[in-house]
């Protein structure tokens, strides 16, 4: 009869996230090729050539917010990807060259730089 557990993953019309796609976002890798802090702020680079016309759906929509400098956090939750994926893409995005790691906080970052931070990570993740 009708089964409420009938749909499931083994006929593609389960309801749910879609755990194939991060995977198929980043070729299955895990690892960035860059280390990524999630407050690390992402600032998209002049495209002069155009070159984002080659770049998939999900990265060109990175590039496009990092106009803003959100923080990898941020790109993730606005994206909609796991933060693992926002991070391999990014790193993805740096080493092409269409965007780029503004400076985060180091051992002697003073308390204000800290803070500051901290307030803007916040600010972006409430207007989500």
């Amino acid at each position: 009869m009708n089964d409420p557990h009938a749909n499931s993953a083994h006929d593609g019309t389960a309801a749910g996230p879609n755990l194939v796609r991060p995977y198929s976002l980043t070729s299955g890798r895990t690892r960035p090729a860059v280390e990524l802090a999630l407050e690390a702020l992402i600032q998209a680079l002049p495209d002069p050539e155009n070159r984002t016309l080659e770049l998939g759906d999900v990265e060109a929509a990175i590039v496009a917010l990092c106009a803003q400098s959100p923080s990898v956090a941020e790109i993730a939750a606005r994206v909609g990807v796991p933060i693992g994926v926002a991070r391999v893409l990014v790193a993805d995005l740096v080493e092409a060259g269409h965007v780029r790691i503004l400076a985060t906080l180091h051992d002697d970052s003073s308390d204000s730089e800290r803070r500051e931070l901290i307030e803007r990570v916040l600010g972006g993740l409430r207007k989500l």
